[in-house]
């Protein structure tokens, strides 16, 4: 079965970075774009970054401005995010998603697969 296993969570302070990565098995990575999407308390799930399932196609969510990169590794199947500069508002669980021949689409339905998420927690 699809599994997506997030790690790399944690508590930071403003102003810090955090590296995330999602292990990927039970599918052909290569087939699925890869996604990140988050989740603060009391918020709907909110698109992060999205990368195609080929090609260099990457999206970001608005909210990001230069601060987060994502990139995969087909030879891992991983993909990760890298976010420097966090804010407070950044806090949230988030999650990994997989979405077959996918565009790199920011709509949570492209998705079929997710893992179980990972907290995020920035201090001021």
């Amino acid at each position: 079965q699809v599994q997506l296993v997030e790690s790399g969570g944690g508590l930071v302070q403003a102003g810090g970075s955090l590296r995330l990565s999602c292990a990927a098995s039970g599918l052909t990575f290569s087939n699925y774009a890869m996604g990140w999407f988050r989740q603060a308390p009391g918020k709907e799930r909110e698109f992060v970054a999205a990368i195609r399932w080929r090609g260099v196609y990457i999206k970001y969510g608005d909210f990001v401005k230069g601060r987060f990169t994502i990139s995969r590794d087909t030879s891992k199947n991983t993909v990760s995010l890298q976010m420097n500069s966090l804010k407070p508002e950044d806090t949230a669980v988030y999650y990994c998603a997989a979405g077959y021949r996918g565009d790199g689409s920011p709509r949570i339905t492209e998705y079929a697969y997710w893992g179980q998420g990972t907290q995020i927690t920035v201090s001021s």
